[in-house]
């Protein structure tokens, strides 16, 4: 097989950056940039950002703590349903309590195995559609994965709506995502979200046009929701259980969420799989062999996925080295104890899986791409808070299954056909605040296999 492989991370010094760094340069644009060595060999790291005490838990048993065995203590920070609420309002992913266990019970369903199992042609469909546009010569694999699952999310949860899937609603929502990284500041210093400069502008027309374009698309569908799909049952739960104005915002904002989250964070899981395999091209031709093997038998598409276990392993890794949402915070809503550190209601609790996915405490040469670490015996030895690609306890993705089955799926059509090379000289970093990619896309040579 390949020769160990450690791929590109930013370079870390010996101690502590400054806070104030974190809104200039690099660190301003890339989550994960400016971490000391330190920061990968700690259980826990406490800052002050801003008059806010921050608590940055590293040990999987403090994680287990705020995600699952306290989890009523802590809700999404006041500060990040500030940022989220222009572009996705008071859906599944910015909501808490009461509010937030109704809409998680009206989507779950839509998640269940046998939803996604039904699935497993849409995602297929996509595959073979964005690849049959493809040519010999040098496709930014970065690009192509969004349109691929934008693609998906449109069939597969919006009646294959052509409003959502064209190339101005692709620019409108990397110009939204970028948005919210913009106004990160503003609201840190408790300033109104002003479009204050090209970046913000392009963010605020992105918003703009998202929640104008879902609500024409869900506005068409009200109020019998339509077609048997997710917005349709997503339509018809809404007016079910809330009055008139409030159900049909509340269909817009998660229409918005899943929307974004779920061709966003699959987008990039794709994208940093196929860098990884470009970089190795001994195991990129085993996952492709095993690729077109799982794809020969006629049968059930849902069974594809356990016909996958080298890609499945690989992917995992991929997931473990560029986690899709690299952090995500909590706020505490009431006094507690994480360990031995006292936290104050108020405090932000911050978890970073590109920490513990690279703590030398939990893993053996982290920064070293080995998919067998998701071998079924290592994998079993792994605590349940070590790895959180998809997050954990009761506010666990709830797409994590379809957003598994789909990746696979897309990348055993692409590797089975084509083949994916670097481009020779140029670097590769991960770049983004609320989502992980490649800076300026990944542009790599395609060729097709015999």
């Amino acid at each position: 097989m390949s020769a160990p492989f450690i791929p590109p991370h930013p370079p870390r010094g010996a101690g502590p950056v400054a806070v104030w760094r974190g809104f200039f340069g690099e660190r301003a644009r890339t989550a994960v940039f400016g971490w000391s060595e330190r920061a990968f060999d700690s259980d826990y790291i406490r800052r002050n950002v801003l008059g806010y005490r921050v608590h940055i838990p590293l040990h999987p048993d403090l994680v287990q703590h705020v995600l699952l065995d306290n989890a009523a203590a802590y809700e999404k920070p006041r500060i990040v349903k500030k940022l989220l609420s222009p572009t996705i309002g008071q859906g599944l992913l910015s909501s808490d309590g009461p509010l937030w266990r109704e809409q998680r019970k009206i989507v779950a369903a839509n998640f269940a195995p046998g939803a996604v199992d039904a699935l497993m042609p849409v995602f297929a469909h996509a595959a073979a559609w964005a690849s049959s546009r493809w040519q010999s010569g040098i496709h930014d694999m970065a690009e192509e994965s969004t349109a691929a699952t934008m693609c998906v999310i449109a069939a597969s949860l919006f009646g294959g709506d052509e409003r959502l899937t064209t190339r101005a609603a692709m620019g409108h929502i990397s110009a939204a995502m970028e948005g919210v990284t913009q106004a990160r500041l503003q609201a840190l210093l408790g300033l109104p979200l002003i479009a204050w400069n090209r970046r913000t502008r392009a963010g605020r027309m992105g918003q703009i046009f998202l929640r104008e374009t879902l609500g024409h698309v869900v506005r068409d569908r009200w109020p019998d929701g339509g077609p048997d799909d997710f917005l349709g049952r997503l339509v018809r739960a809404m007016v079910a259980r809330f009055d008139g104005p409030q159900a049909f915002a509340l269909a817009v904002d998660n229409a918005a969420t899943f929307y974004l989250a779920g061709h966003e964070t699959t987008a990039n899981a794709l994208t940093w799989t196929l860098f990884l395999l470009s970089e190795q091209p001994d195991l990129q031709e085993a996952a492709a062999e095993e690729a077109r093997g799982a794809l020969t038998p006629v049968g059930n598409d849902a069974e594809l996925p356990d016909r996958l276990p080298l890609l499945r392993r690989i992917l995992d890794e991929s997931l473990r080295l560029y986690p899709p949402v690299p952090r995500f915070d909590r706020e505490a809503v009431a006094a507690d104890m994480i360990g031995d550190k006292e936290v104050r209601p108020g405090d932000i609790i911050s978890i970073w899986p590109w920490l513990i996915h690279r703590s030398r405490r939990r893993w053996s040469d982290p920064d070293l791409f080995d998919p067998d670490r998701f071998a079924p015996e290592a994998k079993s030895g792994l605590h349940r808070f070590q790895y959180l690609p998809f997050g954990g306890g009761p506010r666990v993705c709830v797409g994590a299954r379809f957003a598994t089955a789909e990746a696979l799926t897309i990348l055993a059509h692409w590797l089975a056909r084509w083949a994916f090379s670097p481009i020779p000289g140029r670097e590769v970093r991960p770049s983004g605040m609320v989502t992980l990619r490649p800076a300026g896309g990944l542009p790599l040579r395609l060729s097709p296999r015999r």
